[in-house]
């Protein structure tokens, strides 16, 4: 009987240990790979001293166990770093890479890193599913962004026959949008940002019509 309590003992104690070794990589995952909205981790420990780990709790038996610090990005650094790139890949998909700098001042603010409130995420601020239509791996990586959304940008163009404005309002809201209201639809946001990309290009397309492209620089990592 001596032998049988002291295997039972040995077994829960490699159990415990297992346990151990999972909630420790379970919460090395969190806080290497912290999920991008921000979100803390919660823990609940059951009546079996089993321990559970999440970042939604879904009731009050959840006790925070460490709260993510919002991250801010820094402000965009301009459009020098990314001139050769819009070009280029501009001039590839048949886009005016006047209009391309426009959204992307619009969208991010040439912060390579942005991630706006729904997810979306680097220059051209591409959704994940966009992404992943458009073959990018990596959203923040400034020359896969700007290729994949200036592909998205000229079968946009290509879609409504060269209508900027529905082209652009489809950018924003998506496509389903402006087929559902049969144009723009009557969001302000979606408005505004029309407005904004159209007043932003009008006013890249005088620079640009005297200016060269300059040498690449170095790209912010």
């Amino acid at each position: 009987m001596r032998r049988n309590r002291r295997s039972q003992t040995d077994r829960a104690g490699g159990r415990a240990g297992r346990l151990g070794l999972l909630l420790a990589g379970t919460l090395l995952l969190f806080l290497i790979n912290p999920s991008p909205s921000g979100a803390d981790v919660y823990k609940y420990v059951d009546r079996d001293n089993v321990t559970y780990l999440t970042n939604v709790p879904s009731g009050p038996h959840f006790q925070l166990l460490i709260r993510e610090e919002p991250v801010h990005f820094l402000p965009g650094l301009g459009s020098a770093p990314y001139e050769e790139l819009i070009f280029q890949s501009a001039s590839r998909h048949g886009v005016d890479g006047a209009l391309v700098k426009a959204v992307i001042k619009a969208e991010s603010n040439f912060n390579h890193r942005a991630v706006s409130k729904k997810g979306a995420r680097g220059l051209m601020q591409l959704m994940p599913q966009t992404a992943l239509t458009l073959g990018v791996n990596d959203s923040f990586h400034p020359e896969e962004n700007i290729n994949g959304g200036i592909r998205y940008l000229s079968y946009l163009i290509r879609l409504y026959a060269g209508d900027l404005r529905l082209a652009l309002a489809a950018y924003n809201a998506g496509e389903g949008a402006v087929y559902r209201y049969r144009g723009i639809p009557p969001f302000a946001e979606t408005r505004a940002y029309v407005r904004r990309v159209l007043d932003l290009y009008e006013s890249y397309r005088r620079r640009v019509a005297t200016a060269t492209v300059p040498i690449r620089p170095s790209l912010p990592k």
